[in-house]
């Protein structure tokens, strides 16, 4: 049986393993331990499960929570010559027969799903006869509803675990607080005194953080240029609000600042071809909402700059982490002002509905399907918010219908239906209200890092329980 190292050589092209790799890997193989790994994005977490997969005899499961990232993963060990492949939703019937014919056979050793993938009963039936050796959970912070990215199904991975035989598990993500990783353990049914934690803390030295306090639009353009004007090479800029990102494209353009920009109402395509250009490095600047970056591996990327404030210390960490992966300098800064702030409370307001909107929408759609599948979104707006056009409840309310499988099919094709009752996540309000709270809380913290006169990287392990961190020497309150 080949070794890790004589894998890593062969199919990375790496002489050896970085930080915790080596231990995390000869725990899965040699004890057969579960694990949850917290590494900072760009550290080598999928090396964790991939190795060990090509060591086993059976397969290994991968839970993705997005088609394109599970795609570029997929793309990247098939280059490798290793045997994986996906399935979702936009592969026809007979591609995903096929694909998962050939795990079960054992042709394919790696499979990537999303956890919806487990509502599929023809899925579910067929996956129980495989021989399974791994579970491994990407972005494993989705499970927990107290995290900053949760995902209904995800919280559903122990069942799912129990369906394939309660596998060894691996779970993996880049931030989770200790309430999150005590849930992350709960949620997968895994013993806590039989599964290890490794933390990698926040080791990354090369990336100045800094916070700057700024008045209006004018400050944060001049801010922007000057950041833009002293790092060379690539970077990101980071927008809570499409109209704010779209107002800043145009003032760099009236500068002469060559750039893209990528957010949610552009075409999938263009969105597609936006991230390709700047991963290839035809182009060098990207104005972005949060929907950009998972899963963008750049390694020169000089500084992420984060234009509006964000939701979370989780988000903003996983964000800035992007910067900096080929160990040069790399600079992360927040541009701070009350405004955005204001900003941020009211999405927190419109993606948080209480209990009596979620009753009204569940009993609208109940009573007139019909009417809602024949005229749309516009319809449900006007049944429900009186045409407010800030107000984006109904979309949070039927996005999260939608993860608690409350509902099946979607507005665009007309063929939205109920299938089931309100879970009671949606339906009790002292649960909805503990949500609110939290998402405040998330938000709070932001604020008490920019306004910090301690280390910044400090404050960030200690926010996500990594107690005892050395000062960084390379932030604005260090220098």
């Amino acid at each position: 049986m080949p070794s890790p190292k004589d894998i890593l050589k062969k199919y990375f092209d790496y002489d050896s393993f970085r930080g915790l790799q080596e231990e995390i890997i000869d725990r899965t193989i040699t004890r057969k331990g579960h694990s949850l790994i917290l590494m900072p994005t760009g550290s080598g977490k999928s090396l964790c499960y991939q190795i060990p997969s090509l060591i086993f005899e059976g397969g290994t499961i991968v839970i993705s929570p997005l088609i394109a990232l599970m795609q570029d993963q997929v793309d990247s060990l098939k280059k490798k010559n290793i045997p994986a492949s996906f399935i979702n939703s936009t592969l026809s019937k007979s591609q995903k027969d096929e694909r998962l014919n050939k795990f079960l056979s054992g042709k394919v050793k790696l499979l990537y799903v999303t956890p919806e993938r487990f509502r599929i009963k023809d899925f579910v039936e067929k996956i129980k006869t495989a021989n399974i050796s791994l579970l491994a959970v990407d972005e494993a912070h989705c499970i927990s509803e107290w995290g900053h990215d949760f995902r209904p199904d995800y919280s559903r991975l122990g069942e799912f675990r129990n369906i394939l035989g309660n596998p060894l598990t691996i779970a993996l993500t880049a931030t989770a607080t200790n309430d999150v990783q005590v849930d992350i353990i709960n949620k997968l049914n895994l013993n806590p005194d039989e599964t290890f934690t490794f933390h990698h803390g926040i080791e990354r030295p090369n990336l100045r953080l800094s916070a700057v306090d700024v008045i209006d639009e004018k400050e944060k353009l001049k801010e922007i240029l000057s950041v833009i004007g002293n790092y060379k090479g690539s970077g990101i800029i980071y927008f809570s609000l499409i109209q704010t990102l779209e107002k800043f494209s145009q003032f760099l353009r009236n500068k002469g600042y060559q750039h893209n920009v990528y957010h949610a109402k552009l075409p999938d395509k263009q969105r597609k071809q936006m991230q390709r250009d700047f991963i290839s490095g035809s182009d060098n600047l990207i104005l972005a909402t949060n929907a950009f970056g998972m899963g963008i591996d750049k390694p020169d990327i000089r500084f992420v700059i984060h234009a509006e404030v964000p939701s979370s210390i989780e988000s903003y960490y996983q964000e800035i982490g992007r910067a900096g992966r080929d160990g040069k300098d790399s600079l992360c800064i927040l541009l701070y002002s009350q405004q955005d702030l204001y900003i941020q409370m009211d999405f927190i307001k419109w993606s948080n509905p209480d209990a009596n909107f979620y009753s009204a929408l569940y009993d609208l759609l109940k009573r007139d399907i019909d009417r809602v599948n024949s005229d749309g979104i516009d319809f449900l707006r006007e049944q429900m918010n009186f045409k407010n056009r800030n107000d984006f409840r109904i979309e949070t309310a039927l996005g999260m219908l939608d993860r608690y499988a409350v509902t099946e099919g979607n507005l665009e094709k007309h063929n939205l239906k109920i299938i089931r009752d309100l879970p009671f996540e949606l339906d009790n309000e002292n649960h909805l209200k503990e949500k609110l709270l939290n998402d405040n809380k998330k938000l709070l913290s932001v604020v008490n890092y920019f306004k910090s006169d301690n280390c910044r990287r400090v404050y960030i392990s200690d926010y996500f329980g990594f107690k005892n961190e050395k000062v960084c020497h390379n932030c604005d309150n260090c220098s």
